[in-house]
């Protein structure tokens, strides 16, 4: 089944003419020169979950040696700050857009819209369509409103590690990308013939993939759901056509074995086969054919490495599942995302309310000391990027490529001593903001075939029915303040100093613009709740993310090359500098981004290979 796919720590030496000369089309930008140094290809990594302190901690202790040595010819940031909020959704378009959702109009994977209309099929997830009954129905030329989905849910059939799509080929099983989406399972635009709005429509801002790609580059990306080729940007097609290779094996998938595919371990360490039955080290049984990949700290390894596997394809010149070597352009921006770290980070398995070493992951204590589990994915990722780092010595790319890793967000609490679940198990917790102002939602949160619920994690995001009555939600909010573990409301003017007024446009008009008048897309309230809190009651999870807390937010941010000067810099960055770095190293104009010229992002300080900027 993989037997085209590259495994271990590849060890040929290819011939650098082929690669260097791999770019599609012409480059009507040339990438800067700084001392006979350029830049031609960006690898863009994020670590979901990894916070600052856990790379500090990982360099310190010997533990992730690679990161460890791209820091040493590199610039390391150790205040970076995520997106607000610090979900997958928002934290990704951060990266590859230069904005926050105020500008971008990505507040959570499930959020909501007050113009947009419901799909025409629920969702795998739950969300329901007009075939669930007429109150779904698109009214076209009237202001709607729907909960939004930018997550598994869309796809065919996400149980299916391929989301369902009708792949071809021997690697059909492994494959993924945006054939798996079924349009029928997209909000539909009732000024725009009531057409599904597909994820890369969405946005309302472009991102370095439609720059970069517009420059005739080519472009690749992996990540874990179909809709995550939302980092094209706008392209008012079906298609997100400015990324040229797309790769999404679908993270919530049910397991199952994949022959051939050995997770990177560090060295000296033993690898294993995820072709084989197994039981992992924490007693989960591998594959569980009715679990998915971030409910074993074995088989996200696996899955990860998947991922992988298609970047180190990547720098060969080939397709993500591998081909003929430099049969493909080597991308000019490219990368993926690890899921390892952050299922490390809150995973308990098999689920208890006990936490030990044996069964947990996360941390022992408030200096981000990592248990032995999650220490172990740690390694994976740091042995993981050491074969893309091994790939590029050996295509002999690494000086003509920068190498930034950061995280999409982080995770909270990294302090074991301060994780609070509302409900809990018992449900004698509290009780989530969703149960206490429950009958001033939209009618949707109430319908017993939703399966989404509220945007709550370790944060509440409040979509009112009547924003009119925000101030009597409120109050009923500030009543309940110890059931909710209340530890700041943001409603009014305290939230429009972050984000654009809620409401609905003077004159509505085709998605996804925004327009004159209130924005449908901004919460009413958002719920912070105390550093610890998690909605929920299950006995899988320990910490989420989402919130505004420090450890939700702060990030590693790591922008390595042979050509900088090493350093660490302790002034404020955001992951919203990262888009406008990216343009600038490959020699275009980081205000050809939206977001950029809409919010004045800045490139990172400090990258001058030698060279005062």
């Amino acid at each position: 089944m993989a037997s085209k796919l590259k495994l271990g720590i590849l060890t040929a030496a290819f011939v650098l003419v082929a690669m260097a000369t791999a770019q599609a089309g012409p480059k009507p930008a040339t990438p800067p020169q700084r001392g006979g140094h350029q830049i031609r290809h960006v690898l863009l990594i994020s670590i979901d979950g990894m916070h600052a302190v856990d790379f500090a901690n990982c360099v310190a202790s010997k533990t992730c040696p690679t990161l460890a040595e791209l820091a040493e010819r590199g610039v390391t940031y150790t205040r970076t700050t995520t997106s607000r909020p610090s979900d997958s959704f928002p934290g990704l378009m951060a990266l590859v857009s230069g904005g926050t959702p105020r500008t971008v109009g990505a507040f959570y994977d499930v959020a909501y819209d007050r113009v947009l209309a419901p799909p025409k099929k629920t969702t795998g997830n739950g969300l329901p369509g007009e075939d669930l009954g007429s109150q779904y129905q698109c009214k076209e030329g009237q202001i709607n409103g729907t909960q939004t989905e930018v997550e598994e849910g869309v796809e065919i059939d996400e149980t299916k590690l391929n989301g369902g799509g009708p792949f071809t080929g021997p690697n059909a099983l492994i494959d993924g990308g945006v054939i798996s989406i079924n349009p029928d399972r997209l909000e539909r635009d009732p000024f725009n013939g009531c057409r599904p709005v597909y994820p890369w429509n969405f946005v309302r801002t472009n991102t370095i993939y439609g720059v970069i790609h517009k420059a005739g580059m080519f472009t690749a990306w992996s990540d874990k759901h179909a809709p995550y080729a939302v980092v094209s940007g706008p392209t008012g097609t079906d298609q997100p056509s400015n990324v040229d290779d797309y790769y999404s094996p679908e993270v919530n998938s049910f397991e199952i074995l994949l022959p051939g595919i050995k997770p990177a371990a560090p060295a000296g360490g033993a690898s294993f086969d995820c072709g084989t039955p197994s039981t992992s080290n924490s007693g989960v049984v591998f594959p569980n054919l009715t679990d998915d990949w971030t409910v074993g700290f074995d088989a996200i390894k696996c899955y990860d490495q998947l991922k992988v596997n298609a970047v180190v394809n990547w720098i060969n010149g080939e397709p993500h599942l591998g081909g003929p070597h430099g049969s493909k352009p080597v991308p000019a921006i490219f990368g993926m995302n690890f899921q390892a770290v952050s299922v490390g980070q809150k995973l308990i398995a098999p689920k208890s309310a006990t936490r030990t070493d044996a069964n947990s992951g996360g941390y022992e204590d408030a200096q981000g000391t990592p248990r032995p589990l999650m220490l172990g994915e740690i390694e994976f990722v740091d042995a993981a990027i050491g074969q893309m780092v091994t790939a590029l010595e050996n295509n002999h790319l690494l000086d003509s490529t920068a190498i930034i890793i950061t995280a999409k967000h982080g995770q909270s609490p990294v302090d074991p001593n301060r994780f609070f679940p509302i409900p809990g198990n018992s449900g004698t917790n509290g009780t989530p903001p969703s149960g206490i102002i429950g009958s001033l939602l939209p009618a949707v949160y109430s319908d017993p075939n939703n399966g989404l619920g509220l945007a709550e994690d370790d944060i509440s995001q409040i979509w009112l029915a009547d924003s009119t009555r925000t101030a009597d939600a409120v109050t009923d909010l500030e009543n309940a303040g110890t059931q909710v573990g209340l530890g700041q409301i943001y409603y009014g003017g305290s939230l429009t100093t972050m984000f654009n007024a809620p409401g609905v446009p003077e004159h509505p008009g085709p998605c996804c613009k925004l327009r004159e008048g209130g924005d449908p897309r901004t919460p009413d309230i958002i719920v912070i709740p105390n550093v610890g809190v998690v909605y929920t009651g299950n006995l899988k999870k320990q910490s989420e993310h989402g919130g505004f807390a420090w450890d939700d937010t702060n990030v590693m941010m790591l922008v390595s090359n042979p050509g900088l000067e090493p350093k660490t810099l302790d002034s404020f960055v955001e992951t919203t500098q990262v888009a406008p770095t990216v343009l600038k190293l490959l020699g275009l104009n980081p205000n050809d981004l939206d977001a950029v010229k809409a919010e004045g992002t800045p490139v990172l300080p400090g990258l001058n290979f030698g060279e005062a900027q």
